[in-house]
């Protein structure tokens, strides 16, 4: 059986997000049947995706019809007509599509797509705007929250930690973080090890509870 990263991917609703995620999942050589109730969006990406085809997504025929019951993952980028993406959500449930993601723009709405059988929801407009809150308001180079409670920042190294090596530098105990990479000038990442002595001008990965890593990135 193929690894479930090479599985052909069901991409429903071509906004933003959905036209964003189709053509980055093809870019990547994943196989892509991307679908749209709307003729002149299709037609403006033919060409740029493996398939595509304009359908009513809230149709069951029309899906059955597109094959979309022999794919094993899907993702209902539907956002602005609420109606659309719970039904389009319901459906995929009951043609048993294995792996099902969906868009959410509210909390509400997010928690019925659970309780109707979406097995992952995201909520791309909160979850890049709490990002970039992260990037704005502090020294952070970038941030992602990896599960809730826990992140990942790049940024640079405080000057407490510059010049003595990390395993003797108590940083867990401190602050709770972990320097997981370390990247100095005109280099690639590399993992950091007990002996690594960060310099100024390094960039670093730190992991850890998300609050211990918003304290940690606004040390001097």
């Amino acid at each position: 059986m193929a690894e479930k990263s090479s599985y052909p991917v069901v991409v429903i609703g071509l906004g933003r997000f959905g036209t964003a995620l189709a053509l980055e999942l093809t870019r990547r050589g994943t196989e892509v049947l991307a679908i749209d109730r709307r003729p002149k969006v299709v037609q403006g990406l033919a060409g740029q995706i493996t398939q595509i085809a304009s359908a009513d997504s809230t149709d069951m025929e029309a899906l059955k019809q597109l094959g979309v019951s022999d794919f094993y993952r899907a993702v209902v980028a539907i956002g602005g007509d609420l109606e659309a993406s719970i039904l389009t959500t319901s459906l995929l449930v009951e043609l048993e599509i294995n792996d099902i993601w969906a868009k959410a723009v509210t909390v509400q709405h997010g928690q019925i797509l659970r309780r109707i059988g979406a097995h992952h929801v995201v909520f791309p407009e909160h979850d890049m705007g709490e990002r970039v809150a992260h990037l704005v308001s502090g020294r952070m180079l970038d941030f992602m929250q990896v599960d809730e409670g826990f992140a990942l920042a790049k940024t640079h190294p405080p000057k407490e930690y510059v010049g003595i090596p990390l395993g003797s530098s108590n940083l867990r105990r401190k602050y709770g973080v972990t320097i997981v990479a370390v990247k100095s000038p005109d280099e690639r990442f590399t993992y950091a090890t007990a002996d690594t002595e960060l310099a100024y001008g390094d960039i670093i990965i730190v992991s850890g509870p998300t609050e211990d890593v918003e304290r940690f990135a606004e040390l001097p």
